[in-house]
């Protein structure tokens, strides 16, 4: 009874209602057709707010086909362009009454609660009906009901799902939603096709049709129990469809009670089997009172009372089952519900290897100061969410306040699968209505489930090493044992230089004016004679970190010089590119050394191209760009490498002597998609012309967006469309080969 009356019971039916239905799914009746004000349109309009004359067409255009019904989701309570306006008013004038405008109320600002009514301008208002599109989410920011009504301007108005069902009601009495209906079976077309008469009249004739924005950049999303955030434009249509149905009516809890009790006294009157009979019990109820009262009588049954009996009969009678159930909630975090770090440590007896990531909030402590814990912990739960799409088993733990840890299959293949990642976790997060950005770094750490503790602190190192060195993910240096190993590692990186050991594989790169390859990137890599191949996200970290990094270089610098000089007899100019590390770049010691090989070398200068990242590591920026002045003096093209992903400015554009910007692939990879990753892409290509720069992106991994740079106007692209790093002697046979971008 006290869950009734309590607030928590009303939290517990908001918390089940996504379940209540799930059971019975259903799809749109068909009566309602959405015209989204969608990507497509407001790519083809550009302009916002768009001139009303689009309107007018389209009111023109629904009208001829013979619609019941137009009505707006849109704001006309300020003027625009005049020319538009009036064009609007005149199609209005037609249309005669076919026409419903939007009508609501909104707070003065942050400060002042008084509700100002917003009505369509006197212009727009002689030939149309009035309705409110007021749509009023819970506290949690969810929406799960409508209003009949409310009172805009002293005048009672139906809200738009209430006038489009021909319902009444009385203003601000609401009724619920009906979620069960699936917003992707509502029918639906695209503005800018109506407005140029490119649909089938058939589709809207003798229908209500809804026009409200679904592009995410016009905001107007809510949050809904079982379909996410979607636009308040399917919001009003799931409201119509309910009333179209009939009047839901919220009920008194006495009929699950009722069934409760039952259920409870057979639990009271049975040994054993306590918990097993509950959850009968609560099905019994969830089945009766969903499929007969809400989709029968079209009754909804508040079920937190009579679940909550059950819970209590369950506790006394089964305390056993209850202890057992506090033994599984130690293996859960509190805050969250995710499991915690000994529910990790419970998984890894699965297998006997495995990989262990954490992933770090760096901005936790902002968040908790914003947000609250309340929704701190939804912005964890909604990343955790994201990172199962790539966990083993799908399962992310949660194993400090700041840290979330999930196990990799132990394959080799973490760096693909963390650069894949990296795109989703950039994503803002929306948790109660809002977006919020969320700064993470990742940690790796791998080895043997016997040192899972081990390795879950490795990697939480890992992470906020990461974090510290300005980089999305790093490897723990401990991954298949101890620090003395890679300490030992580092100490054979000398001996493994002299027996060549470090082997130089080389990417292409494709030229997209000439169609044919034209340079490529050196990429270093080891294979230990008795260790076998060492990734180089080991121990080129190491040799940075230990000052091994310079011998490092200059070998691989020798190595493409020699390769150059073979390949330029049959290949004629043909180029390489040689990662330079930031720190060497203020090194004398090492310039001296690069200038000597270049001035024996067997090629010109002009053949070579040094990759460098922008980064706050140049510990002495003005030796730093002395030195890459003077490369370039020598004819060494500069390249400033992973562009867009560190301290990159404009200043740094002109004081840095570049001859080309290597965009990121974490930007290029989706472009073709990704409608904010395209502009960021086509105006870094316009920039760098502009300013007399070749461009090349990296992360090419499809012909859709090999395409897509194409038409950008994009020099060179690399990636794993074109072709994997490859030994030199199979890169000299893709030389030879043509290539086909339609193959």
């Amino acid at each position: 009874m006290l869950l009734a009356y309590l607030p928590l019971g009303a939290a517990i039916d908001r918390a089940i209602s996504p379940a209540r239905f799930q059971v019975f799914p259903r799809v749109a009746s068909g009566k309602i057709v959405i015209v989204e004000m969608d990507a497509q349109s407001a790519g083809v309009i550009k302009r916002w707010p768009w001139s009303r004359a689009n309107y007018a067409a389209v009111v023109d255009n629904l009208r001829r086909a013979g619609a019941a019904s137009i009505a707006f989701d849109v704001d006309f309570s300020s003027a625009s362009d005049a020319v538009g306006d009036g064009a609007f008013a005149a199609a209005l004038a037609r249309a005669d009454g076919l026409v419903i405008l939007p009508t609501f109320g909104q707070s003065a600002n942050s400060a002042d609660q008084r509700t100002i009514d917003s009505l369509p301008i006197p212009l727009l208002r002689p030939h149309v009906a009035l309705a409110s599109v007021s749509i009023m989410p819970d506290r949690d920011g969810q929406v799960r009901s409508m209003p009949f009504g409310t009172i805009t301007d002293g005048i009672p108005r139906p809200s738009l799902s209430a006038y489009i069902a021909q319902r009444s009601g009385t203003a601000y009495d609401g009724f619920p939603i009906d979620m069960s209906i699936d917003p992707a079976t509502i029918p639906r077309l695209s503005f800018v096709d109506v407005r140029d008469g490119r649909f089938d009249p058939a589709r809207v004739r003798g229908r209500s049709i809804l026009i409200g924005a679904t592009a995410v950049e016009m905001g107007d999303r809510y949050g809904t129990p079982l379909w996410g955030v979607i636009p308040g434009v399917f919001v009003q249509a799931l409201a119509a469809e309910t009333l179209l149905r009939g009047v839901p009516v919220e009920e008194a809890t006495l009929l699950p009670l009722l069934l409760a009790f039952a259920a409870a006294l057979l639990i009271v009157r049975t040994k054993g089997f306590t918990i097993l009979l509950g959850v009968l019990g609560a099905q019994l109820i969830l089945t009766v009172a969903v499929l007969v009262g809400q989709y029968g009588l079209l009754f909804v049954y508040p079920l937190a009372p009579a679940l909550g009996m059950i819970a209590l009969v369950g506790l006394t009678c089964g305390i056993r089952e209850i202890a057992e159930r506090f033994r599984l909630h130690r293996t859960v975090d509190e805050a969250t519900g995710l499991p915690n770090a000994r529910s990790l440590i419970a998984q890894t007896h699965q297998t006997v290897s495995c990989t262990v990531v954490v992933t770090q909030f760096n901005n936790y402590d902002s968040l908790l100061a914003v947000l609250g814990v309340r929704l701190t912990a939804d912005v964890v739960v909604r990343l955790a969410e994201r990172l199962a799409l790539v966990a083993l088993d799908a399962r992310v733990c949660r194993t400090a306040d700041r840290h979330l840890a999930f196990l990799l299959p132990h394959d080799g293949a973490a760096e693909d699968t963390l650069d894949g990642l990296r795109m989703i976790l950039l994503q803002p997060v929306e948790v109660a209505g809002r977006r919020v950005d969320v700064a993470v770094t990742l940690g790796l750490a791998a080895g043997g489930v016997d040192t899972v503790e081990r390795l879950l602190a490795n990697a939480a190192l890992a992470a906020e090493g990461a974090l510290q060195g300005d980089s999305f993910w790093r490897r723990s240096v401990n991954d298949d044992g101890t620090l003395e190993r890679s300490v030992s590692l580092m100490g054979e990186l000398d001996a493994a230089l002299a027996a060549d050991q470090i082997e130089v594989f080389y990417q292409p790169k494709y030229n997209l004016r000439e169609r044919r390859i034209t340079s490529s990137e050196a990429l270093v890599r080891w294979r230990h004679p008795e260790q076998g191949f060492i990734g180089p996200d080991i121990f080129i970290h190491l040799a940075e970190k230990t000052n091994r990094i310079a011998p490092l270089t200059l070998h691989v610098l020798r190595q493409v010089v020699r390769d150059l000089a073979d390949w330029r007899l049959q290949h004629g100019s043909l180029t390489a590119a040689v990662n330079i590390s930031a720190k060497l770049l203020s090194d004398v010691a090492f310039n001296s050394a690069v200038e000597s090989i270049l001035s024996g070398a067997d090629v010109p200068a002009t053949a070579l191209i040094f990759e460098v990242t922008e980064s706050a590591t140049m510990s002495n920026p003005a030796s730093a760009i002395a030195a890459l002045k003077r490369y370039r003096d020598l004819g060494v093209a500069v390249s400033m490498d992973d562009y867009g992903t560190g301290q990159s400015t404009l200043t740094y554009l002109k004081q840095l002597p570049l001859s080309e910007l290597k965009i990121d692939r974490s930007f290029v990879q989706h472009a073709h998609v990704n409608r904010a990753d395209g502009v960021l892409v086509r105006s870094t290509i316009q920039l760098a012309h502009d300013l007399g720069l070749k461009v090349v992106a990296e992360g090419v991994e499809e012909l859709a967006c090999l395409q897509f740079l194409e038409t950008c106007g994009c020099d060179l692209i690399q990636g794993y469309f074109i072709s994997r790093p490859l030994p030199v002697t199979q890169f000299v046979g893709v030389l030879d080969q043509p290539f086909h971008t339609a193959a």
